[in-house]
Parts: structure tokens; sequence; C-alpha cells
């Protein structure tokens, strides 16, 4: 699988917010806030991943599995959250680590700044009152200056997350170039683009995976592509 260097983040600007980034280790964060909160930030990627991490090393199986997962009721928020995203699109916890790294880091953040926009490896948190465009990458030039989704205004907090079976370093069973998910959590979005990802072999498998969506309420909107096919359910406005 052909990784791409994040150059869809030279676009990712606002007039309103401050962009900056973070990496750390494996961790690489594009963050949009009404002030620059890269010290807080930095503080919170080391909080969760060192929860994840701690948590790993004694329940290998967490890291391992490609199934749901139960968790006890004492483990952190952020393991919890990664086991219900997973357990509710029928794919293992770690499927759900993008975007919950995401959400947890951005929501957060929303003690300090009321807009916030958190995108991790295309994984992407965020609460804006202000209308949206996000682009879609695919690594098809021509596809993605046609892929731009208007996300509305919203008073609470939003997960849109892709999944790649040619591009980026997830692992993935399909081969779509991009399933993007709108859910009303991160975790969730980005667990079930994965689940959504695997089913996708063809284009003939657009449809299957519109009918899965229309079944589970916490998928909000849907847009598959692959080999120049685009199919949209939901929740999803591109922009003329």
């Amino acid at each position: 699988m052909a990784y791409e260097k994040r150059i869809y983040r030279h676009f990712g600007k606002s007039e309103n917010l401050v962009n900056f980034e973070i990496k750390i280790l494996h961790t690489d964060l594009y963050i949009l806030a009404e002030k620059d909160l890269t010290e807080k930030a930095e503080e919170l990627i080391l909080k969760y991943r060192s929860q994840i991490e701690d948590y790993i090393r004694d329940n290998r199986i967490f890291l391992e599995t490609l199934k749901p997962l139960s968790v006890a009721k004492d483990v952190p928020l952020i393991i919890k959250d990664m086991a219900e995203a997973g357990s509710k699109a029928g794919v293992g916890p770690m499927a759900a680590v993008a975007g919950a790294i995401a959400e947890s880091v951005g929501r957060d953040l929303l003690h300090y700044t009321k807009e916030v926009i958190v995108e991790n490896g295309g994984d992407i948190f965020i609460k804006s009152d202000k209308l949206r465009r996000i682009g879609l990458f695919t690594g098809n030039a021509i596809i993605d200056r046609k892929l731009i989704i208007e996300l509305q205004p919203s008073d609470k907090p939003q997960g849109i997350c892709t999944s790649s079976g040619k591009i980026g370093p997830s692992l993935s069973f399909g081969n779509a170039d991009a399933v993007t998910i709108i859910a009303d959590r991160a975790s969730v979005a980005d667990a079930f683009a994965t689940a959504v990802g695997n089913m996708i072999k063809t284009s003939t498998d657009i449809q299957k995976g519109i009918a899965f969506a229309k079944n589970n309420t916490d998928i909000k909107g849907l847009m598959i592509v692959i080999d120049n096919n685009i199919g949209i359910w939901g929740k999803i406005k591109l922009a003329e």
C-alpha cells in the first residue's frame, strides 16, 4: 500500500482559525483552533497515547484482534470509545484509534477554543460554527477536485473519517480509493469507514456499502470512491 505525503494539509487553511501541526511518534495531527494551542495539544497527545500504550501492554489482544472486543468498566475513556466503536461497526478496537485520538484531543481542546478541527491521517474531529469545506484525498488529482464535502455548522462535534485500500498505512481488506463516513463521533466514523472499506472490492460493491450504512443509525453520511465510480448516501453534500 502506498504512503502519500500529507500535501493536502497545505490547502487546509481558515481565515478565522490558526493552524498548527504536531507529530509525536506515530501520531501526526493537523489542528485548527481560535489560537495556537500547540503546548496543550502536545500534553493531550502524550496523555492519550500513554493510556493506549499502557492498556495494550497488559492486553495484547486489544492491539491484535480484528473482531469486536469487550473491555472492563474501569478502563480509560479512550479505550472504552475504541471498543464501543469497534463493536458498533463489527471490527477490532484499533480500527478506531486514529479517530479516537483526534476526538479525545479535540474534545479537550474545546475547553480553550469554541471551534476546533483535528485531522489525524484523514480522520477528522470537528466542532465549527461555520460551514466548512473538506476535501477528500484519493491520490487522483482529477477526482479530488470534485470531492469537496460541505459540512454544515453544528452546535455539536462531528466526526468525518476516511479509509482507503490504496493510500496510507492503515489495514484494509478492500480496494476502495476512499470510503468516507460522517458520524456524531470520530471514533465511530473511523471504525465504520474501516468496516465499509473492507467490503468494497470492486465498484459493484458500492450498493452493498450503502445498504450497510442504511442499516446503521450511527452513520449519518457515506461516500465511496473506487475506480472513478462514486456512491453517496445520507448527509453528504458535495460543493459545486
